[in-house]
């Protein structure tokens, strides 16, 4: 007598967490209210996925407003991240709680602590401590996550590494396919258009987004393609005309193509107007201390 087949295993949230990992935050939100999940396992993690698209888009009240002590203990740490992002004035004591939780009682088999715990001290510039919580979790966005920290320490290698760990796990997951594309764009040369077509793939598959656009810009301007990439991110802008990605490559990108200065400059205020805690934002303030520091000594000098 034959033995059946084991059938496959369907994933009920595949394709909210695919919107929500290519960067189509509203899309997830829409559909992530109209399934219903057949566990109640599944039911925390499909909210899990929603509180952190919310929390994607900025609005943080929704998540502070919903989550709360009776909240599964997986939804929880989403509230912290969320007061974290929302509330400058109380980054110093969340930062504290997290490590005293770190160094205490937290639950690292709680995926979703590791992330924002990590997520909060990449915010802090803090990657090491970041590192360390993410060693303690094989999820494969776990591992995403630690690529994207080796490129900001422009350690391709270990980028490089940790890729190959992905590609063993699950070679075909969006995850792994963004990695990728990440890894190839901090190689450069002809990995530049092996990791525009990753992109345009996942384009292909789920819809153009403003994080894919934004990529496919940044392997266009750094393959001197300026007035493709030019069009990628008047896309972008049509979809949203706020996002800082957005801002800052529009702000590269008018030097390369030779554009009056006043238009980067405008591109430049909206960023500094609203995203003051942007990265992008604190490097040029600091250069622009700096700048006027040297400015002043200088005259001095001439005086």
């Amino acid at each position: 007598m034959a033995v059946p087949r084991q059938q496959p295993t369907v994933d009920e949230l595949f394709d909210i967490k695919n919107s929500f990992y290519t960067g189509s935050f509203q899309q997830t939100i829409n559909e992530a209210q109209k399934i219903k999940p057949s566990t109640t396992e599944l039911q925390v993690e499909r909210d899990i996925i929603l509180y952190r698209a919310y929390i994607a888009q900025r609005k943080y009240r929704v998540v502070l407003d919903e989550i709360h002590g009776a909240s599964p203990p997986e939804l929880r740490p989403l509230k912290l991240l969320a007061d974290y992002l929302a509330n400058s004035n109380k980054r110093d004591a969340i930062v504290e709680s997290v490590k005293e939780q770190l160094s205490g009682s937290a639950d690292i088999s709680n995926h979703t602590f590791v992330i924002v715990a990590a997520t909060i001290f990449c915010h802090e510039s803090n990657y090491e401590a970041a590192l360390r919580v993410l060693h303690q979790d094989d999820n494969l966005e776990s591992s995403a996550m630690n690529i994207q920290i080796f490129l900001q320490m422009d350690r391709v290698d270990l980028a490089r590494k940790e890729l190959k760990a992905m590609q063993e796990k699950d070679e075909d997951a969006t995850l792994t396919q963004l990695a990728q594309a990440w890894v190839n764009i901090a190689m450069g040369g002809e990995k530049l258009q092996d990791a525009y077509y990753i992109f345009q793939e996942l384009i292909d598959k789920y819809g153009s987004t403003p994080m894919l656009l934004n990529a496919q810009a940044v392997c266009l301007i750094s393959q001197g393609r300026h007035e493709e990439a030019e069009t990628a991110l008047q896309e972008v802008l049509d979809k949203d005309s706020n996002l800082p990605d957005t801002l800052v490559n529009m702000i590269v990108l008018t030097r390369h193509l030779g554009k009056p200065i006043e238009v980067g400059n405008r591109y430049l205020a909206q960023l500094k107007d609203s995203h003051v805690d942007h990265q992008f934002v604190k490097d040029y303030r600091l250069k622009e201390a700096e700048f006027e520091r040297l400015a002043r000594q200088y005259s001095k000098i001439a005086a």
